[in-house]
């Protein structure tokens, strides 16, 4: 009888095998605590080291935003390319998209950057890219709470729109979960992807509707392709907060069902692209 076989009758189970998908998800929910604890750690771990310490997650934002405003604002001034509003279009696009940057440059070294605790401790391997977007979730919200106060100096006011803010934060939330699964992943199998990925998402930064209002500038270059502007999930994120928090802003409610697809079609495809090489990490290290 094949050895496997007889293990597999006796109820014996291969080391470091992967589970079913239902048991890993049992699995994880299981090391729940341990999740919130690592990214809380983290968290506290990264900022005790400078001597603002916590105030950075709201300096780093807010002197990028400063930095591109100035530089963009004087590029594209007089530029018919420029939004109305310039100061907190560029403050929204900046501070929203910071979340999505660190959290797919993160979940891209959340695996190959602790090949020591993925090698000698049992637990399902998904716990290291969700505890680095709930670390970046935790540092988010007081930096959303820092950009709507300074949107407010241009006129925005509190309203009952403003909670909208809590499906979309929730949705970002999942589908940056989902682009971290995927690049934790594919970093692993290729190393050499974690130097390129600060190039993708800063392309990805530049190109999304940061600067420019991504629907205006389709509609200029080639009306046939104004899907991709509405389909576009960053730029259907700054639309709905743009809408939200800017004075006289229209929000765009259809994009929220267009974010919902993509945020749960990324999440579930990463979580099983993740899974599938379960058994892998550790051994490839």
């Amino acid at each position: 009888m094949d050895m496997a076989r007889l293990a597999a009758d006796h109820g014996l189970e291969r080391v470091g095998g992967r589970p079913s998908l239902p048991q890993y998800v049992k699995q994880l929910l299981n090391r729940s605590d341990f999740t919130y604890t690592l990214a809380k750690y983290r968290m506290q771990s990264e900022n005790e080291r400078n001597r603002l310490g916590m105030l950075w997650v709201l300096l780093r934002p807010a002197f990028s935003a400063l930095i591109y405003g100035t530089v963009f604002g004087f590029i594209m001034r007089g530029a018919t390319a420029r939004p109305d509003d310039f100061a907190p279009f560029v403050i929204i696009g900046v501070f929203v998209l910071e979340f999505f940057n660190t959290s797919m440059n993160g979940g891209a070294k959340s695996i190959i950057s602790n090949a020591s605790l993925v090698q000698s401790l049992p637990f399902p391997r998904i716990v290291l890219p969700i505890a680095t977007v709930f670390q970046n979730l935790l540092n988010f919200i007081p930096t959303f709470i820092f950009m709507a106060l300074l949107v407010m100096l241009w006129g925005a006011k509190p309203g009952w729109d403003w909670f909208l803010f809590i499906p979309l934060v929730f949705l970002f939330w999942v589908f940056n979960q989902g682009v971290a699964f995927i690049f934790a992943r594919a970093t692993v199998h290729f190393r050499d992807l974690s130097q390129v990925t600060p190039f993708i998402s800063r392309m990805i930064f530049y190109t999304s509707g940061v600067f420019f209002d991504l629907k205006v500038m389709v509609e200029k270059i080639n009306p046939a392709l104004q899907p991709f502007a509405d389909w576009q999930p960053l730029n259907n994120v700054l639309a709905i907060a743009r809408g939200i928090l800017m004075k006289d802003g229209v929000i765009p409610y259809d994009y929220f069902w267009h974010l919902a697809i993509w945020a749960f079609g990324i999440f579930i495809i990463g979580f099983v692209f993740f899974w599938q090489a379960e058994e892998r990490f550790g051994r490839d290290e």
